[in-house]
């Protein structure tokens, strides 16, 4: 999931010192060039193996970037970074620490997934604002029929698109107490659906890594969710040739816990984290999330599972947490949002 540069500022920080003193038409000149420099993918951050480092550097380059946005409000390749970084960072270091200290600290826990909630709709907000750059109107025309919005959208959309259904799904996941926003998931699904349709191998096979957890709280579609999700998997693993752990630690959340089946549970947790970081150090950064990630699950599989290890043909189906233990409902979240499959890619734009 992290892996790029759209808050990779490189030698960006020392040109926009001189930038800043400029007269006002080489000046915006001056911010574009900037901005298109951010957007563009690299691996500063996405290739380093300290995850807190990035944590703590991540905060000033988004800043950065919204900085840049003041004083040119509709670059694309900025709106891009800023939707994608938000979304990510939020996910990544506030979202995920506050699943961490659920078992701790449940003050805590609830702060952060507010602030994460604020971030995702940061995130989800920019990405609507390129969306209308690139088609005026898209906003509200989306609110009205999403279905009929998302039809004018082509390839070159698919990254504002996948963005701003990332961010707004991480939104929704932390906020089953807020019945409005729980109501945009038929938005959410559009989007995500018109990225797919577009482009199947978008960030690595970012799109189907949503569409594992998603396709469990699917409504009005006929057939096994838990199939269309490993259906998705499959295509996931596939396009980045099993090298992310990012599907795997997925799958194991969305499909094999709410199945109860522990051992395929505690088998796509291994997969995860047999993955060498260091055989795509482009996506180094992503896969030392996502392991951690994994290893907090592992050891937290007796309070996860009512039983003994389940075979894998064995369904006991459940989105709403009703088959979970009462340790693993506190922080169930709106269904089909859990998300480690939201946030797929790292902090920058993938294209």
């Amino acid at each position: 999931m992290i892996r790029g540069a759209d808050l990779r500022l490189g030698t960006g920080a020392v040109l926009m010192a001189a930038m800043l003193s400029v007269a006002c038409s080489p000046k915006r000149y001056a911010i574009n060039k900037l901005g298109d420099a951010l957007a563009n993918p690299g691996t500063t951050y996405a290739a380093d193996d300290d995850p807190e480092l990035i944590a703590a550097a991540a905060p000033f380059s988004l800043k950065v970037i919204e900085s840049l946005l003041e004083s040119s409000p509709r670059h694309e390749g900025l709106l891009l970074a800023a939707a994608s970084g938000f979304t990510q960072y939020s996910y990544a270091f506030v979202q995920q620490q506050a699943d961490f200290a659920e078992d701790s600290n449940l003050t805590r826990a609830a702060a952060l997934r507010l602030r994460a909630r604020k971030l995702d709709l940061r995130a989800r907000d920019y990405g609507l604002r390129g969306l209308d750059v690139r088609h005026a109107g898209f906003t509200a025309r989306l609110r009205s029929d999403p279905r009929a919005a998302v039809r004018p959208a082509t390839k070159r959309d698919v990254a504002l698109l996948y963005w701003t259904a990332a961010a707004w799904g991480a939104a929704i996941s932390v906020s089953k107490d807020v019945p409005d926003l729980v109501a945009d998931q038929p938005i959410v699904e559009a989007l995500i659906d018109r990225a797919l349709e577009l482009d199947e191998t978008f960030g690595a096979g970012a799109i189907h890594g949503f569409l594992i957890t998603y396709e469990m709280a699917r409504q009005g579609v006929a057939g096994d969710p838990a199939v269309r999700s490993r259906q998705h998997f499959d295509r996931a693993v596939a396009i980045s040739k099993g090298q992310l752990a990012s599907p795997y630690v997925s799958y194991a959340e969305a499909v094999s816990r709410s199945q109860q089946n522990r051992a395929e549970f505690e088998r796509m947790l291994k997969d995860a984290l047999a993955i060498d970081v260091n055989a795509k150090p482009e996506w180094r950064l992503e896969n030392l999330v996502m392991q951690e990630r994994a290893r907090w699950l592992m050891s937290k599989v007796s309070d996860l599972f009512l039983g003994s290890a389940r075979d894998s043909t064995t369904h006991s189906h459940s989105t709403s947490g009703l088959l979970q233990p009462q340790s693993a409902q506190r922080a169930q979240r709106v269904p089909g949002f859990s998300v480690p499959s939201v946030v797929q890619r790292g902090i920058h734009p993938v294209n």
